[in-house]
């Protein structure tokens, strides 16, 4: 590389654009005049210009008729040349675009706004050809499909008929929603991930921005050792026992409040100090919820929820991507999915913009009665990684121990919905058909049976 890309130089590289249009093509992508010394940028902005209106190089003579500047083609260029050009151009333009973010950015740390530096600086930093040509089709499909699936790093939910929906699960670096009105189970469902994922030995971050850590550990204290949530603290030498216990098997999990208005920075930051002070790397984040946090590329007011909604999204995925890990979040349905027993796109709160980020989408369906009956759904309001979308999950509540479970797991019906007291009586009262046209016989023994019926319906609900 070399060390100082001075005049001459920068002129060697117009004149080779001239010389191989090629040349100029396989770069314009990064192609700014602003990087090109004064005396050079007319011929730079030149080349640009005429290149877009005429999809032509210009000719020599014709920079020099407007610009003043000869510029000369260069003779006996090979391959070799060729790619000295791509290297050389590629690292001048980095340092120039770097140089100019880092003298802008001084204005805007004097001015007090530090959100935006950070994208200015990745954005120089993160300037490239494009020299990856993609993936060759019909090259090594198996080499392909394996190397997908290893990438992907897909982990099962923890919620079988939910792997099946999902083609088995949820992908490292994607952005996951799990959207629903106020006290519908947002926080309940995230939790019950990060205790899914940290029983099957995943390390992850629980970071709520709404209840605090305390309330959000015992929960999970709850969830972890199957006790309810009433009776923690009169059992609390066996919930820590079984805490202790778990944490043999489990990875590690951390639970961390974080003010609302806070940004992805702020979660960035504290995912770099964990594993430095701890060593341990998450391989999940469970943020409660995307709705309360801000957007650090750009400033905007929190009553513009669109907007706003799709910076924080976009960051959110970008955060997934660059810490490859699993993500899952939470957002609000406005006050139109109320009344609503079937959701779409129109019911999220602060419209289609995070949905159109995310990798999935879940919309939570429940009501009192269902919460009694130990029930929940879920419904896929989008979906990337399969054909799922309009398809519903029914899961299994236990009111207690606030688990969730996939009812196809409980073969020993430990936490299978039980029926309520409107269900026994509805079930009593179609078996009670009596008539004075049976004998009394007859009717002695339809008794005797309503009575079993009655006693095991009624044990049934006092289990």
């Amino acid at each position: 590389m070399l060390n100082d890309y001075n005049v001459e130089v920068q002129t060697l590289f117009l004149r080779m654009m001239v010389t191989n249009a090629e040349l100029y093509t396989r770069v314009m992508n990064i192609m700014n005049p602003k990087n090109f010394d004064r005396t050079l940028r007319p011929v730079a902005d030149f080349i640009v210009d005429h290149s877009k209106k005429y999809n032509v190089m210009p000719e020599p003579n014709q920079i020099k008729a407007t610009t003043g500047q000869t510029i000369e083609t260069v003779d006996d260029l090979d391959d070799g040349h060729y790619e000295w050009f791509l290297e050389e151009f590629e690292a001048f333009t980095k340092r120039q675009e770097l140089e100019r973010a880092i003298l802008k950015s001084a204005d805007l740390l004097e001015k007090g706004e530090y959100d935006p530096v950070e994208k200015l600086i990745k954005d120089a930093v993160q300037i490239s050809l494009q020299r990856d040509m993609g993936t060759d089709y019909f090259d090594d499909p198996r080499g392909r499909l394996m190397a997908l699936k290893s990438s992907n790093g897909q982990n099962s939910t923890g919620w079988p008929s939910m792997d099946k929906k999902l083609y088995g699960g949820f992908n490292r670096g994607e952005l996951q929603i799990f959207a629903g009105g106020s006290g519908s189970g947002k926080s309940l469902f995230m939790q019950n991930l990060a205790v899914n994922w940290a029983q099957s030995g995943l390390n992850g971050a629980y970071i709520t921005l709404e209840l605090s850590e305390g309330l959000c550990a015992l929960r999970i204290d709850s969830m972890m050792t199957q006790t309810a949530s009433r009776d923690i603290f009169k059992d609390i030498d066996n919930v820590e026992m079984k805490v202790k216990m778990a944490a043999k098997k489990a990875g590690k999990l951390r639970i961390k409040y974080m003010p609302a208005q806070s940004t992805v920075n702020d979660i960035r930051a504290y995912c770099k100090e964990l594993q430095i002070q701890t060593g341990v790397k998450v391989d999940f984040l469970c943020i409660d919820y995307l709705d309360l946090i801000m957007p650090v590329s750009a400033k905007v007011s929190p009553s513009d929820l669109f907007v706003k909604d799709k910076y924080v999204s976009e960051e959110l995925r970008n955060l997934a991507k660059e810490l490859n890990v699993l993500f899952v979040t939470a957002s609000q349905l406005n006050r139109a999915a109320v009344e609503e027993i079937e959701f779409d796109h129109s019911h999220i709160s602060g419209g289609i913009s995070k949905i159109n980020t995310a990798d999935n989408v879940f919309g939570i369906f429940t009501s009192r009665s269902m919460r009694e009956r130990g029930q929940y759904q879920l419904q896929l309001m989008k979906t990337r990684s399969s054909s799922g979308v309009g398809q519903k999950i029914e899961l299994a509540f236990d009111v207690d121990t606030l688990r969730i479970t996939d009812p196809e797991e409980n073969s020993d019906n430990s936490t299978v919905p039980q029926p309520s007291a409107n269900d026994i009586m509805s079930k009593i009262k179609t078996v009670s058909t009596i008539t004075d046209s049976i004998e009394p016989e007859t009717k002695k023994v339809v008794a005797d049976v309503q009575s079993s019926k009655l006693k095991s319906l009624l044990n049934q609900l006092n289990k």
